[in-house]
């Protein structure tokens, strides 16, 4: 079809461009003048093709069509007007003129809000959809028959800017090429607008944008936020006009310290808080302003009110000076019509545009990759010299990123001071639960208090899920590219391994855990596990698939893998860093965001780890932290609408309500890594010496608060007496005290509930009728420390043979010589199958063994050798999915094929 394209700016120029990909004849790009010197984007696009171009300044003069404009337009032959967005007035004898006549682009859902500032008061209204219509254009406002129309969700702190780029745009450019398309096939329907909710409201200008603060908090934010950028919502403020950027709603429980600021005719005072200016509705609810304009046009963040005119300069050294010369380049590139760029020089007012600014930050990107700029930087550094200066300070790190507020608690230990955060981390901040609640979190050594811990509230999941969500969706870390988020998960680990002996004394107090194994293990394999994921960031990829042809046409069909977005992980007790080390760090090098609830009785090392992630720079909401029970905060996230994910460790049973609670809320998707009864199968061919090692280890690695822990072992009859013996005797070597000192080998355990219910477990063995040989008692002492503790002639039916202890209880089963499938019966005949294990030197044996041994992991000549790189998960009762590995990658990653015909 012939068509003649009438209109400006980036959205004309991208129809243009589909509709010519869509097979039809440009035979005429009608647009505005060259403005200083610049001429619009749909013009350079055209005039790059060599489709005829016109610019003409007006079409009417006193209401009459100029005769030789519409002649000229007339004798392109056009078949059809296409207005993608069009600031002049067309007249009618061009619009009714091609033989299909005119459609245009509408930014609402007509017939509501009709006329030029159409998306502005869609928000201005507070509207939960909005959209655009293109229609038949006829001799009225915005009146003509319906094409088509598509409608989208109006978020509550949208603005012109985002559903223009999220929907508006990118749906609006398709919807002008459908439309045409139906013309083109004869299928376009004309339906008449109906009069029932047609408005039509008056253009939004500067002087008829000033803010009515006797008004609920929603609405001054809808006025806000509808006028943004263009006009700007102002008020008076200290004898000026200050117009107000960036206003999102906030709960009346966000804290509000910071310096009053009167404001006339407000309800009360603004607060200038360290995250912006903080506003009231006259229903004391409350919303926050992020960027302030003042008269002169300059823009400063609003958290700088009071002292926007401190900063000094900085003196550039040589590179710097280097930079800045290249950045000058491409402002003389921009500025066109400017002939010379000094530092007065100010981007605005030399013509530049919003296009202009985006051009102006992904050049700077292309040339310095660590100055990562965003649009509202230069619309507050709008003169040459201050742009510098903010480049610079980006580049120095010295950018005035807010400083993260650590209300520490203190501890002078094991030669150090540690600072612990003891409150909840939501979207990159340490804040208290709501109402205060706090609980005591115990040293399992002494039994007293370490400190007093937030805990989470209902409200507090629902706002850290938020953040999470717009971490996701509209935050940076959505938008990094690959390699880019590696970097800050391998800056994230170098921080941990600097912190690691301050990490491993938190982990010894909170846990329990001996402190030359939390440095080893707890936090060196968690180090580990970040930077093995972290290079896996841009390693993440899909794959071409051979599908039959649509003939005569082609197909390629590709797959992507993607984030899932916001997940939930709950980790268990035992391992409190390494278990958030697994979970997570997949997780994020997936592109995910997170809220975690790590342990009731251990949330320190989390709450450590929170911190170090906001230095190492990863963007607000991305990881949050909430101590607090299982019941409430778990089960919150379970049921979450917005949770897409959840990770859990810990017993079948919780699993189970979990995983029922996540497939009614949303079908989340889930993976469990459950309780255990690990079998380890002690042939008499083995290596005695290492078999006894390795089987303690088997057992009392961790203090037996270990999932893998072999919950069972079968020694061979033969082997039996002589095995037992030489394990009672090196348990009884076993050093049990303080964790802290170096030379302990067995810590407390982890609470006081555990240690009763591993008591509890003993006697339960003992009346049953198997033989305690050592341990099976609490020492008498201050803390929660227990005996290793040795059973034998474990009968099959015994609780203590069929049920996890998760502590350093050793169970002893014989097994007569040359019964390899009986053993084997015995070791699979149980609902866990988590890992397992068999020591012989007949690799025959220990290969038919392994084949046959139903659980996710087989050890044979060694256990507890877990690494970053070996998936880590169960079967049956003992959960699905995996930790570790490549494979933990998919558990936080979606699979969405594409298809294409050509």
């Amino acid at each position: 079809m012939k068509i003649a394209v009438i209109g400006q700016s980036l959205f004309g120029q991208e129809v243009y461009k589909e509709l010519r990909k869509d097979g039809h004849t440009i035979v005429g790009v009608f647009t505005i003048p060259d403005k200083d010197s610049k001429a619009d984007p749909l013009a350079t696009e055209a005039e790059k093709d060599g489709v005829p171009v016109f610019k003409f300044p007006r079409w009417r003069v006193k209401g009459q069509a100029i005769p030789e404009v519409v002649d000229r337009y007339k004798a392109t032959g056009a078949e059809l007007n296409v207005l993608p967005f069009c600031s002049q007035f067309i007249p009618m004898e061009v619009i009714d003129h091609p033989k299909h006549g005119s459609i245009i682009y509408h930014p609402s859902l007509l017939p509501r809000h009709r006329g030029a500032s159409a998306i502005n008061w869609t928000l201005i209204h507070g509207d939960k959809k909005g959209g655009f219509t293109v229609f038949w254009a006829d001799d009225g406002l915005d009146t003509g028959p319906i094409l088509l129309q598509r409608e989208c969700d109006v978020e509550p702190n949208d603005t012109v800017n985002t559903i223009y780029k999220r929907f508006l745009f990118p749906e609006g450019i398709k919807g002008m090429v459908e439309a045409v398309r139906l013309i083109t096939e004869g299928k376009a329907p004309k339906i008449t607008q109906p009069q029932e909710g047609a408005t039509y409201e008056c253009i939004q200008k500067k002087d008829n944008a000033k803010i009515d603060w006797n008004q609920s908090a929603e609405a001054i934010h809808n006025w806000i936020r509808g006028n943004d950028k263009v006009p700007g919502a102002w008020a008076e403020v200290d004898g000026q006009r200050v117009t107000f950027f960036g206003s999102t709603l906030v709960d009346n429980g966000t804290a509000t310290n910071g310096q009053p600021l009167d404001i006339p005719g407000a309800s009360k005072p603004g607060i200038v808080t360290k995250t912006g200016l903080m506003l009231f509705g006259n229903d004391s609810k409350t919303l926050l302003v992020k960027n302030l304009q003042f008269e002169d046009g300059k823009m400063i963040p609003a958290a700088q009110y009071f002292h926007s005119g401190s900063s000094m300069a900085v003196e550039l050294t040589e590179e710097e000076k280097s930079f800045a010369d290249q950045i000058r380049a491409i402002w003389k590139s921009i500025l066109t019509n400017v002939s010379q760029i000094d530092n007065s020089t100010d981007f605005f007012k030399s013509g530049a545009a919003s296009m202009d600014v985006v051009r102006l930050v992904e050049e700077v990107k292309l040339r310095a990759s660590t100055c990562q700029l965003q649009n509202e930087d230069v619309y507050i550094n709008t003169t040459f010299q201050d742009f510098i200066q903010m480049c610079v300070r980006k580049l120095r790190g010295e950018d005035g990123e807010e400083e993260l507020v650590v209300d520490y608690v203190e501890k002078n230990i094991n030669n150090m001071i540690v600072k612990i955060p003891h409150q909840l981390f939501i979207k990159g901040e340490f804040v208290d639960a709501e109402g205060g609640k706090t609980y005591k979190t115990i040293n399992p050594t002494d039994g007293t208090a370490i400190c007093e811990v937030s805990l989470a509230q209902i409200s507090d999941v629902d706002k850290a899920v938020a953040a999470a969500k717009e971490g996701f969706e509209v935050g940076e870390w959505g938008k990094m590219n690959p390699r880019d988020r590696g970097r800050l998960i391998y800056k994230l680990a170098d921080l941990m391994e600097e912190h690691q002996e301050e990490l491993a004394t938190i982990e010894a107090m909170d846990s329990g855990a001996v402190y030359t194994l939390a440095l080893k293990t707890h936090v060196g394999m968690s180090i580990q596990t970040f930077r093995y994921f972290a290079g896996w960031c841009d390693k993440i990829q899909g794959s071409t698939i051979p599908i039959n042809q649509a003939r005569p046409n082609r197909n390629l069909t590709f797959t992507k893998k993607e984030p899932i977005g916001v997940c939930a992980i709950v980790i268990p007790w035992n391992y409190p860093l390494m278990m958030l080390a697994w979970k997570t760090a997949a997780c994020l090098a997936a592109g995910n965001t997170v809220v975690l609830k790590p342990a009731q009785v251990t949330p320190l090392t989390a709450l450590k780890f929170a911190e170090l992630a906001a230095r190492a720079g990863l963007p607000k909401g991305v990881v949050n932290i909430l101590p607090g029970s299982g019941a409430l905060v778990g089960q919150r996230l379970s049921d979450h609408p917005d949770v897409r994910k959840l990770g859990f460790t810990g017993s079948t049973e919780i699993g189970k309500h979990i995983m029922k609670s996540c497939a009614v809320s949303n079908v989340k998707k889930v993976s469990l890594e459950l309780g255990g009864k690990s079998p380890l199968i002690i042939f008499s061919d083995c290596d005695m010496d290492k078999a006894v090692r390795m089987g303690m280890s088997s057992v009392f690695f961790n203090k037996g608060e270990n999932c893998i822990a072999a919950g069972r072992l079968f020694v061979e009859e033969t082997i039996h007496d002589q095995f037992l013996k030489k394990v009672v005797e090196e348990v009884k070597k076993m050093k049990i005290g303080d964790p802290l000192d170096r030379s302990t080998d067995h810590g407390p355990q982890n609470h006081k509930a555990h240690l009763d219910k591993l008591l509890e477990f003993c006697q339960i063995g003992m009346k049953e009728g198997a033989s305690l040989i050592y341990g099976g008692k609490q020492l008498q002492r201050p803390g929660f420390f227990f005996e290793p503790t040795v059973f034998t002639d474990v009968q099959d039916h015994m609780y203590i043979a069929k049920e996890e202890s998760f502590g350093p209880i050793m169970i002893i089963s014989k097994f007569k010589t040359g019964e390899v499938d009986d053993v084997l019966r015995r070791a699979n005949a149980t609902e866990y199958g988590l890992a397992s294990g068999v020591f012989t030197r007949d690799i025959s044996k220990a290969l038919y063994v392994s084949e046959r041994l139903n659980a996710g992991t087989v050890f044979i000549n060694t256990y507890n050798k877990t690494d970053v790189a070996v998936p880590f998960g169960g079967f049956k009762q003992s959960g699905f999915g995996k930790d570790l590995g490549q494979e933990a990658l998919n558990e936080y990653l979606k699979t969405k094929a594409v298809t294409i015909e050509y």
